[in-house]
């Protein structure tokens, strides 16, 4: 049974909520203010009505206050918002992170959660041996121990359940991940085929900020649903960031690079000279179809990517932003790759004949199916150690592509919507000093149609 309790202008109701282990009763309450607009028949009738709604949310155990604990809370945010409102990787990203916090911060009463409980958990996470994501290389001989196992390298991916790339990167030493480690590890009945390479790291700003990004957002929600009355996140300063600049080729590289593309199959030469024209990134490459290229108007319309995470494999999902969706014009010599590559795929096509798995992809695996983007990956690390050029990753085409456009003239707006950066701010912090550079570039150009014959006399 309810009770009200008049305060002032406010009206408090409690409710039993049963009784603890020790035999205590469990008390909730809600604070309730009239409009002052309503009649006194009106606050009456409004009043019942909100202790009604109230009693039944505690009954129902549907009532949250600022008595739960950060871990009860943090389940119920994924169970209620996070799994219905967030994308796959980032609700991925954000479970890969809650074990520390539920650890540090999730025996605290939400009510009692304070800048300082936060600061001390910013501060354990710079500590020297913090991380959680140990990264591992496998031993120099796991080739001879898969071939004395009776596996190729197709037939441990199948056992394993993990990529054909992510095979071939344990033999070129690449770093793996635990759950890598684990399912080759299990396929293979061996524990000593892999070592730790970075057990003793440091987190990086970056991902201490993350920890602050995901923390601010479960609060806001507990803000919005009236749990707490504000976010303590919003008292604290998480690290500064520096952002590095982004790694990219210069001019003479990268014509060097497109020269070996000459070499390759033309599917590979194609992507590659795609993500260069238009700084698409991998998973939006993968994810391309057919009726996304505009021969007429020669537009690329980016509206899906092909994403990958330990628990789903390979799928299809939307843009990682609003702005991540689309149209990119690119150049007639793209255009005319693009139709001798629809040629070339066709003519696979009736090859395979019912084998072709038929994903209408632009880019696809051998059979037809999706490309997978690790497999890309993988092969661009192999095309550029084959040519012997400059050490890059296929993101570094994107930089390219992006520090191109820049020292053309071209409007950051223009090049952050090319890129589907949610923000400008994003494209200005990556590239500051190709837009330095640029903006020196300007000034002179200023110089020179300001004083022509000046240029005239420095040029002769």
């Amino acid at each position: 049974m309810a009770t009200v309790r008049k305060r002032g202008n406010t009206y408090q109701i409690r409710v039993s909520a049963g009784y603890d282990s020790k035999g205590n009763q469990i008390i909730k309450s809600k604070t309730w203010k009239p409009s002052p607009t309503m009649t006194e028949r009106q606050i009456k009738k409004e009043l019942e009505t909100q202790t009604v709604l109230f009693e039944q949310q505690v009954q129902n155990g549907q009532f949250l206050d600022g008595n739960i604990t950060v871990s009860e809370f943090i389940e119920r945010w994924f169970k209620e918002y996070a799994e219905s409102q967030l994308k796959v990787r980032t609700l991925q990203s954000y479970k890969d992170l809650v074990p520390r916090i539920t650890q540090a911060l999730g025996h605290i009463k939400l009510c009692k959660l304070q800048p300082h409980h936060l600061m001390e958990f910013y501060n354990n996470l710079t500590e020297s041996g913090i991380r959680l994501d140990t990264k591992y290389k496998a031993i120099p001989n796991l080739k001879e121990i898969v071939t004395d196992a009776g596996y190729t390298q197709k037939s441990l991916s199948a056992a394993a359940n993990v990529g054909v790339s992510t095979v071939r990167a344990c033999y070129e030493g690449r770093n793996v991940s635990k759950d890598t480690v684990n399912k080759l590890s299990a396929a293979l009945n061996r524990k000593d085929i892999f070592q730790p390479v970075n057990s003793n790291n440091t987190l990086a700003d970056t991902t201490i900020v993350k920890y602050h990004r995901i923390l601010s957002s479960i609060l806001t929600t507990a803000v919005q649903w009236q749990v707490i009355p504000s976010n303590p996140c919003n008292r604290v300063k998480p690290p500064h960031v520096e952002y590095k600049e982004a790694p990219v080729l210069d001019e003479l590289q990268l014509d060097n690079l497109i020269n070996c593309l000459d070499n390759e199959p033309f599917e590979y030469k194609t992507a590659i000279m795609l993500v260069i024209y238009t700084g698409m990134r991998r998973g939006e490459l993968c994810g391309l179809n057919w009726s996304d290229i505009d021969f007429e108007r020669n537009l690329v319309h980016i509206t899906k990517a092909i994403l990958y995470t330990p628990e789903q494999g390979i799928f299809e999902d939307t843009p990682k932003s609003r702005q991540s969706s689309r149209a990119i014009n690119i150049p007639q010599e793209m255009i005319t790759l693009l139709k001798q590559w629809k040629i070339e795929q066709c003519k696979q096509k009736l090859l395979l004949g019912d084998q072709w798995k038929n994903a209408d992809k632009v880019f696809t695996s051998s059979n037809g199916d999706v490309m997978r983007p690790d497999s890309l990956t993988s092969w661009f690390q192999r095309f550029i150690k084959r040519n012997n050029l400059p050490n890059a990753h296929l993101h570094t085409l994107r930089h390219v592509s992006a520090t191109l456009l820049i020292a053309g003239g071209v409007d950051v707006a223009t090049v952050s919507s090319r890129l589907g950066h949610a923000n400008k701010s994003t494209t200005l912090n990556i590239y500051t000093h190709a837009i330095k550079s640029a903006d020196a570039a300007a000034a002179n150009l200023l110089q020179d149609m300001l004083h022509p014959q000046k240029r005239y006399q420095n040029e002769h």
